[in-house]
């Protein structure tokens, strides 16, 4: 399969002239721009310069003092780690306990179990407000049937979903479809498979720490695969050299799986034509090329870091890694927990509403008093953080 080009390469010499302007002249400036050092890390040495030389203009029993506070930071580092080791412990441990919840769920959305009427009760919902919507909805269909006789055809819309139909059909691609983070991943042509994705799973590990997703799949005409997987390493230990930098579980590496596509159905991959001119004869062919495609299933292929973790490709790929690890990780955390409710709708964040809302509060918001106080957000749980430059992620797929 070709890869894809990319425009990074050719822009390196208008970055360095860039970078030259901001650091302007002086011996550090001087030093990282012939060693080859990024934007980033350039601005990075110089601000710990000043923040050294403020140090520097202090007394020395103020300095003293200080050397001993981060002794006790260093501390306070040792049982936060601890603190988040316990934490994955018990993660593990009420996987376990959640695990029989999410099989009978599986069972029900794939339909080889149907509920008794008991466990069909929620006793905190108003069932006869539900009931009541369900035959408002059914009269109204009613209706437009009848009145379709002496109306102009409209638009086809889909199907009537059969009243015998067994589980819940499209269960987890109507998730991809509501979860704005999910949904802008998938493509048109991601939608036949992701129709038959059966179940998510996650299966926590120890040593070392991190989880893995699973997605199982309904046979289908694309792959032979039934499960697909992510793998996800963590380490939840302060760095030797710099331990005062540790700010909880940091996901090092990821590896996804091999998809075995069936002959002329990686969605993956697309192929394009290409002229091509020779230089000295001017002739002119056209040459085929396997190029990556868009699709929720390169997902399953993380890309490789380059051996330059200082070049502009390796900083486009640590981009692609970052955004990688919180689709994880939300996935995770939100995803497989909260199922049903983001089928439902009653589970999705505000960045799930309608794009169009959005634009018309964010032009709403420019006339607002710099006095008034924004809105209060709703706390998430801090998810792992994604690997420093200088220390990539071996990111693999098998």
């Amino acid at each position: 399969m070709g890869s894809v080009e990319r425009a990074g390469d050719a822009t390196s010499e208008v970055e360095s002239g860039e970078e030259e302007e901001v650091i302007g002249g002086g011996e550090l400036a001087q030093h990282l721009t012939m060693s080859g050092i990024t934007r980033n890390e350039m601005l990075a040495a110089i601000t710990n310069r000043i923040h050294a030389e403020a140090m520097a203009s202090l007394p020395p029993n103020v300095r003293r003092r200080i050397r001993a506070l981060r002794s006790i930071q260093k501390e306070f580092v040792d049982i936060e780690a601890k603190f988040y080791s316990e934490v994955h412990a018990l993660e593990c441990k009420y996987e376990k306990l959640y695990k029989p919840l999410f099989e009978k769920r599986a069972q029900i959305v794939n339909g080889a179990y149907e509920p008794t009427d008991e466990e069909c009760v929620n006793p905190w919902r108003d069932e006869n407000e539900e009931e009541e919507l369900a035959r408002a909805v059914q009269g109204a269909a009613i209706t437009d049937g009848d009145d379709k006789v002496k109306e102009e055809p409209k638009a086809i819309e889909a199907p009537a979903m059969d009243p015998n139909v067994k589980g819940i059909p499209d269960f987890w691609y109507t998730i991809f479809k509501n979860v704005s983070m999910l949904c802008e991943m998938m493509q048109e042509h991601d939608e036949p498979i992701l129709k038959c994705l059966q179940d998510i799973k996650v299966q926590m590990h120890d040593d070392p720490i991190g989880f893995t997703l699973e997605f199982h799949f309904a046979p289908n005409d694309y792959f032979t695969n039934t499960v697909l997987t992510k793998e996800y390493s963590m380490k939840c230990k302060p760095d030797e050299e710099n331990p005062l930098e540790f700010e909880g579980p940091e996901i090092y590496s990821c590896k996804g799986c091999e998809i075995i596509w069936k002959k002329g159905k990686n969605i993956t991959v697309k192929t394009i034509k290409k002229k091509q001119k020779h230089k000295s004869r001017g002739s002119v062919r056209t040459v085929t090329k396997s190029v990556q495609a868009d699709s929720f299933f390169n997902f399953f292929s993380p890309p490789l870091m380059p051996e330059d973790p200082n070049s502009t490709l390796a900083s486009d790929i640590q981009a692609l890694l970052t955004a990688d690890f919180e689709i994880g990780h939300y996935i995770r955390e939100r995803v497989v927990s909260r199922a049903v409710l983001l089928y439902t709708g009653e589970g999705l964040d505000d960045e799930d509403d309608d794009d169009y809302e959005e634009e018309e509060e964010e032009e709403c918001s420019t006339e607002e008093s710099e006095d008034e106080e924004p809105a209060p957000r709703r706390r998430a749980k801090r998810p792992p953080r994604a690997p420093a430059q200088d220390n990539p992620a071996e990111c693999k797929h098998q």
